[in-house]
């Protein structure tokens, strides 16, 4: 016999209402509804259940005669869960609430006990007859989670999410909370700025300038305000590249692809000094470079033919040879992927010095970023876009489409809640963003006159994004609203520091 909905519905709101009340009108309603459905087998450990709930109230009410009566005439010829029965019976020689709840695991007589109760009868019935728990709110977190998806601007944590959503209409989220405003232009570097990025902890910034400086900016998470903490000026080239150790503690810098830039300086960012130098072989120019997730170890490399594994002293631990790199990534695993010159990224093991093959592209690999879970590699091709690679499967997920890119280099990244958007710097002067579920972008942000080199989002704070640019700025974006508000019914309107693409999506997001 096949029930629906509404007899579901019906046996379970009686039984709910009888549990709330009577337990002995329970276990005969109970009885009724085994007759009706396939679950005669689960009778027993349900009767059961309703007994010890009722022997425990005795208990607690201090009616030993009853809750005696309970345990011998009830629940001991079942003859099911005997440790259990043990357990209930040395019950009987306590007197106090608080000991006989701890002795039983019970929450104790009310609402709250009865509540469990009704969990646990709702696990041995079939949907049919009776829902699961909170299985509304298991359909409404799905619903919930579907429109998230689909939103191509959210920018909001699920947690927070949850409780200050509206039922009366679908989710969207607008650009009020996502970080199109220009708060800050921090104009110090005298010349164009090559490279951007944030601490592993978001609270400081590094960039690199052609005019042989690094600055190292402080970050306030909480108003979202930038300020210069100093400047690391030793360097005899301009800085193309930086790395963050895994701690935030030290910072590696590489410099541009001529033979001057032959070294890579670690420098302890709090001292504000050069901790060591590493240099390959003669001729070598090293423009790139990759921490190992422990951050005691770091690889490095350029277009010359070669490069190394060395540690925090500078030391060369060991080498590949005949690889011209443009760039590098650690992956979690011990792994080292190179893009190369042959249009291809390969994964290295230093460990045993074998490689394997991973991507092939057909056009110059300018750069790439891996995600935090090391499952995405981001690539930035010349005059192609961007690619996205699924590392594991070695497969091209999407190509995204929007950005002016020939064969300068321009760095791009994965940022937002989840890491569910990528930016990239182009060179039309403009930021673009892309829902990592769309080829075509979703905001270009306006404000650099000359090409943008490089992105970052703050790890820390989905709603703050760096860029640099040849104009010798660096923009900091961020989002309109304060990060402590959380978007409610209302929608946004544009706003003249963005473009909305051609699809012309909108919503209500949140900062952090």
């Amino acid at each position: 016999m096949r029930w629906g909905l509404g007899n579901s519905f019906f046996y379970q709101n009686r039984l709910r209402t009888i549990l709330l009340c009577s337990l002995m009108k329970a276990e005969k309603s109970l009885k009724e509804l085994a007759t009706h459905t396939n679950v005669p087998n689960e009778l027993k450990k349900m009767q059961f259940l309703l007994r010890e709930q009722r022997y425990l109230e005795y208990l607690q009410d201090g009616k030993t005669l009853e809750a005696l009566t309970v345990l011998r005439q009830e629940l001991t010829p079942l003859d099911y869960g005997s440790s259990r029965v043990h357990q209930l019976s040395r019950c009987l020689m306590i007197s106090g609430k608080k000991e006989l709840c701890q002795m039983a695991k019970w929450t104790g007589k009310g609402a709250e006990s009865r509540q469990l109760l009704i969990d646990k009868m709702q696990a041995f019935l079939p949907p049919s007859v009776m829902l699961p728990p909170r299985r509304m709110r298991t359909l409404l977190d799905q619903a919930m989670e579907s429109q998230i998806h689909r939103c191509p601007l959210h920018n909001v944590p699920s947690a927070a999410l949850r409780d200050n959503v509206s039922l009366l209409v679908d989710h969207t989220c607008g650009n009020d909370f996502f970080p199109t405003e220009n708060s800050q232009t921090l104009s110090d570097h005298t010349d164009e700025v090559w490279f951007c990025r944030f601490s592993p902890d978001g609270k400081k910034l590094a960039t690199g300038s052609k005019d042989y400086s690094i600055i190292i900016w402080d970050v306030d998470l909480d108003t979202r305000e930038i300020k210069m903490d100093k400047s690391l000026e030793s360097h005899p080239y301009g800085v193309q590249y930086l790395a963050w150790s895994p701690d935030g503690k030290y910072l590696a810098s590489c410099g541009p692809p001529d033979e001057t830039a032959d070294e890579v300086w670690i420098w302890d960012v709090e001292m504000g000094e050069v901790k060591s130098k590493f240099s390959g072989s003669d001729g070598d120019c090293l423009t790139t470079c990759a921490w190992d997730k422990d951050g005691k170890q770091l690889v490095t490399g350029g277009i010359r033919g070669q490069f190394y594994l060395c540690d925090l002293d500078g030391q060369r631990l060991s080498e590949f040879e005949g690889v011209r790199v443009q760039c590098l990534a650690f992956l979690g695993d011990g792994r080292v992927l190179a893009a190369d010159t042959h249009h291809r990224i390969k994964s290295y093991d230093f460990s045993d010095l074998t490689d394997g093959s991973l991507i092939q592209e057909t056009y110059p690999i300018m750069s790439f970023t891996c995600d935090r879970a090391g499952r995405y590699a981001l690539i930035n091709m010349a005059s192609q876009g961007i690619h996205l690679w699924d590392i594991e499967d070695k497969v091209l997920v999407r190509k995204f489409q929007g950005l002016e890119q020939g064969y300068y280099t321009i760095h791009s990244c994965f940022g937002g809640v989840d890491e569910k958007f990528i930016a990239s710097g182009s060179e039309d002067y403009k930021v673009h963003i892309w829902s990592i579920n769309q080829e075509k972008p979703v905001f270009r942000l306006v404000g650099h006159t000359k090409t943008v080199n490089c992105v970052h989002w703050n790890p820390a704070c989905p709603g703050m994004l760096a860029s640099v640019s040849d104009d010798c700025t660096v923009k900091i974006w961020t989002t309109k609203d304060s990060p402590d508000e959380l978007p409610s019914s209302r929608r946004s309107s544009c706003h003249p520091q963005w473009e909305p693409s051609s699809n012309g999506s909108s919503s209500n997001g949140y900062h952090c």
